[in-house]
């Protein structure tokens, strides 16, 4: 019974890393409208950028809490901020990954951006699932 119960959380984690992915594709494409969106409008490239990427961020926030994670808790300024710290390191890894891929490693320019956003995918979704979003466990 305990194996079958381990490969049916498998199985959701699997569910819950796709739709993470699938949100993600979704923030990359919010991020890129409201970009060129503020810059056909004359606002700065530096500012413009600030503002799409917070927009992602938002829609990130929004999409995997109510379908990723499929959280039922009211949501709270602690979670938001745990999710923007988790979203921070994710960064901070990516940058580190691509500085060692390209910088140290000699990497082709794809293959140290692929490593990178993968490194930074599961920091992100781990984070999330296991911090973030977690599951209190209920007391009945």
């Amino acid at each position: 019974m305990k194996k079958y119960r381990f490969m049916w959380n498998e199985r959701k984690n699997i569910r819950m890393l796709w739709r993470f992915c699938l949100v993600g594709a979704g923030n990359t494409f919010v991020d890129f409208v409201v970009f060129f969106l503020l810059a056909s409008f004359g606002v700065s490239a530096l500012l413009a950028q600030v503002c799409s990427y917070t927009a992602g961020v938002v829609n990130s926030y929004v999409w995997n809490r109510m379908w990723t994670f499929q959280v039922k808790q009211k949501a709270n300024v602690g979670e938001f901020l745990r999710f923007l710290i988790v979203n921070v390191l994710s960064l901070a890894v990516t940058l580190l990954l691509l500085f060692l891929c390209r910088d140290v490693g000699q990497w082709p320019l794809f293959a140290g951006k692929l490593a990178a956003t993968l490194g930074g995918i599961a920091v992100n979704f781990a984070g999330s699932r296991f911090w973030v979003f977690a599951s209190k466990p209920s007391h009945s």
